[in-house]
Order: C-alpha cells, then sequence, then structure tokens
C-alpha cells in the first residue's frame, strides 16, 4: 500500500519561511518522479516543483528563486523549502509520487495535503 504523509505545513507571516516534508512508502521512492503541488480554495490544483530520480528540478515561475525541493533517498524523504512567503502562496500543497509500474504504466500517487496559511 502507497503512503504519502506530508508535515510542516501552518500559519506563517509574509516573508517568513517554511519547510515542508513528505515521507513516503510502498513504492521505489528512488526511481520517482516526487512533487508538490498547490490548491487554493475555488482553484485548480497547480505544480509547485517537482524533482526527478536523477535530482532535476522543475518550479512554477511564481515561486522560482523562493522556494527549493530536494529529496533524500535515504530516508525516502521529499523537501519544499519555502521562504520570502506571500498570502498568494496559502493554499492546501500536495505530495506526488510519479512513476511506472512493471508493466509501463504511468502512475500518481497523492498525500493527503497540508495547509499553508500566510498571512500577518
Amino acid at each position: 500500500q502507497v503512503q504519502l504523509v506530508e508535515a510542516g505545513g501552518g500559519l506563517v507571516q509574509p516573508g517568513g519561511s517554511l519547510r515542508l516534508s513528505c515521507v513516503a512508502s510502498g513504492i521505489i521512492f528512488s526511481m520517482n518522479r516526487m512533487g508538490w503541488y498547490r490548491q487554493a480554495p475555488g482553484k485548480q490544483r497547480d505544480l509547485v516543483a517537482h524533482i526527478t530520480a536523477g535530482a532535476t528540478t522543475t518550479y512554477a515561475y511564481s515561486v522560482k528563486g523562493r522556494f527549493t525541493i530536494s529529496r533524500d533517498n535515504a530516508k525516502n524523504t521529499v523537501y519544499l523549502q519555502m521562504t520570502s512567503l506571500k498570502p498568494e502562496d496559502t493554499a492546501v500543497y500536495y505530495c506526488n509520487a510519479h512513476g511506472s509500474d512493471y508493466y509501463g504504466k504511468d502512475y500518481d500517487y497523492w498525500g493527503q495535503g497540508t495547509q499553508v496559511t500566510v498571512s500577518s
């Protein structure tokens, strides 16, 4: 059974920092592309950042230079370091694991989400 468990969300003032973590189980973590997505009320779920098995990173334009995604394959954990947070970063943040199964079929697994609120 695949599980992605996020932690680290909370309330932070504008300009502050938070670090999200996501621990994965039930998958071969090192072979998966891991990502963070977010969904604000009334909006669609959008990519924040992802990191491939080879550690290539991709960021949404709105977070470039402020957020950093990283992974620790020994701990089956992906991180999202968020700095210079803005009110528009407020959303539920979801961890994602993307890969292919034995038959070559793509899959996506999701965590339960963690709330990040940026407000004074």
